[in-house]
């Protein structure tokens, strides 16, 4: 494999790109630590997604720096990858000590020993939105085959981020399952009714607390049975 701070000839990349794309498992992880060794320039990759509430999560780092960068963007509520995702689009840093766009950003970033920054905006979910961000301590790290080869691994940074994404909605709602019925069941058991008026009393209290369900089906396990329904 090429290292990314070589100059090998594009379609020695191409083709080091495809073999990196044949082992490829479809986790977040697997592709940016891809993305990290494929891409001409990059020394660390990351992603983060933002959700409409606007926090921060910085997700299958390949070191602690990209999760530097995400507190540092998080904290200033600026920097590229807030603009990549926000705007849609591709965004390049070649020098972070001469960058003038963000001047706040810039100078903390190349603190941190980022010269060099490209993020691509992830199309992800409805709810939350992200960027897959590249790395380097060197200016002018990146060059037109970055751009190219990191867009098209951003694309598969998608891909698998909306899969594990929807996993991990799918294990919630499972926990969510399985709390709300041993809810029903110390209902059931306290109050001597059935599967169906012990939902009912979750439901009332859920609407009556304006709490979501399973918070109070949560509390019931573990606190109890109200002496009342």
């Amino acid at each position: 494999m090429a290292s990314s701070t070589g100059c090998a000839p594009r379609s020695n990349r191409s083709r080091d790109l495809r073999a990196e794309h044949a082992n490829i498992q479809g986790t977040p992880e697997v592709i940016t630590k891809s993305a990290r060794d494929v891409v001409p320039g990059a020394e660390d990759a990351g992603i983060t997604l933002v959700t409409r509430g606007r926090s921060f999560q910085s997700r299958a780092t390949t070191s602690e720096l990209p999760k530097n960068i995400d507190d540092l963007q998080h904290r200033l509520g600026d920097g590229l990858c807030v603009q990549a995702i926000w705007n849609h689009e591709t965004v390049l840093v070649t020098d972070m000590t001469t960058e003038q766009r963000w001047p706040r950003f810039a100078p903390e970033a190349a603190g941190i020993g980022v010269r060099s920054m490209l993020a691509f905006q992830l199309y992800t979910t409805e709810h939350t939105m992200g960027a897959l961000n590249l790395h380097s301590s060197r200016a002018n790290a990146f060059d037109d085959d970055s751009v190219s080869i990191g867009g098209t691994l951003a694309t598969h940074v998608a891909i698998a981020l909306i899969a594990s994404l929807r996993e991990e909605q799918f294990r919630d709602a499972l926990a969510s399952r399985d709390l709300i019925g041993q809810a029903k069941g110390m209902l059931m058991q306290r109050y001597s009714i059935d599967a169906d008026e012990a939902f009912a009393i979750l439901t009332r209290r859920s609407q009556h607390s304006n709490m979501p369900l399973n918070e109070v089906a949560l509390n019931i396990v573990e606190h109890g049975p109200d002496p009342a329904k």
